[in-house]
């Protein structure tokens, strides 16, 4: 991966020098709100976001999308390095541009390319004025590391914001809901209007703040995001309709055989060509019935009923992934 010089900012500013940079980004950008490119302008909310980070000196700060780096330069005065990951090589270049020659330099690493298929160092905290289209994947590749960070402070469009914290029974609470919570803590840290920005986006903002669960549940992610894709398909439907698809029960009937397999089972005499899809159904109305789901809504049900339920279908050879 492509990686841009690295560069420092010294922490000072003054309203002419604001001005004078807010007049050449002005001349010299097009900003691509298609990538997302809403930069946050006002000071106070940049450093309200920094500060809710609780940034120590020994600690090494990700910030995604960083664009001209209103965000980074404040976190350079707090932080022991700073890896920027940054899709547009004129932001990456104004960035370094930003903080030539300053005592910072040393600390900035930019990271040129899409941060989804950007493999990522170690780091212990994640700051993001998110560019929309990512959030969800955003999020997940977070949870998904290998040693996540203590906290991620991250800005979403609100209505996405409000997803993650919505509760069971909430008009907004969804897959991303109980899937995040499964595996992190969620705060609201504050709102931010659609005039902090260049250029104002359509909707307004909120920020966030993500810590991973220490330790993490013991269970596999794959699988609990398998369960849930299925039961949250119409998440106002009963559950049990949500088994009823034909694709579902052939990608079931698939993990089922690759499991018989596994176990050695005797059922493995019967050809594999022929259709378990009856047996599979079977199972399926058996620990719905036992952990009394079937009638149930996704929409209004929490981490423990999910939990029952992957329960109920791993005692019966039922996989999702």
């Amino acid at each position: 991966m492509a990686k841009a010089a690295k560069k420092k900012y010294n922490g000072v500013s003054t309203s002419n020098k604001q001005v004078d940079a807010e007049k050449h980004m002005n001349s010299v950008f097009k900003f691509n709100t298609d990538l997302g490119q809403h930069i946050l302008k006002n000071p106070l909310v940049a450093q309200g976001i920094v500060d809710k980070a609780q940034i120590k000196p020994s600690d090494i700060v990700l910030e995604v999308g960083p664009g001209t780096g209103n965000l980074t330069v404040r976190i350079l005065e707090q932080a022991r390095k700073v890896i920027a990951v940054e899709f547009d090589p004129r932001m990456a270049a104004e960035l370094t541009k930003r903080v030539h020659g300053t005592p910072a330099e040393k600390k900035l690493d930019i990271i040129l390319g899409d941060f989804m298929k950007t493999e990522l160092p170690y780091f212990d905290i994640c700051i993001s004025n998110t560019p929309y289209q990512i959030s969800s994947p955003l999020v997940f590749k977070l949870i998904n590391q290998p040693k996540p960070p203590r906290v991620s402070i991250l800005m979403f469009q609100r209505e996405f914001a409000m997803r993650l914290l919505a509760r069971p029974g909430d008009t907004l609470y969804c897959r991303l809901s109980a899937n995040v919570q499964m595996w992190a803590n969620v705060t609201h840290i504050m709102k931010v209007g659609r005039n902090n920005f260049r250029p104002p986006p359509q909707v307004e903002s909120s920020v966030v703040r993500i810590e991973i669960k220490q330790p993490r549940p013991q269970i596999d992610f794959t699988e609990w995001d398998g369960l849930l894709r299925i039961v949250f398909v119409r998440k106002n439907r009963t559950i049990s309709a949500g088994f009823k698809s034909n694709a579902i029960l052939e990608i079931l009937e698939k993990n089922y055989k690759a499991w018989l397999s596994m176990q050695n089972d005797m059922e493995l005499d019967i050809d594999s060509n022929d259709s378990m899809i009856p047996i599979v159904k079977s199972k399926i109305e058996q620990v719905l019935k036992e952990t009394n789901m079937s009638d149930k809504r996704a929409g209004k049900c929490d981490q423990n009923d999910f939990l029952k339920l992957l329960y109920g279908f791993h005692q019966v050879g039922i996989h999702f992934s």
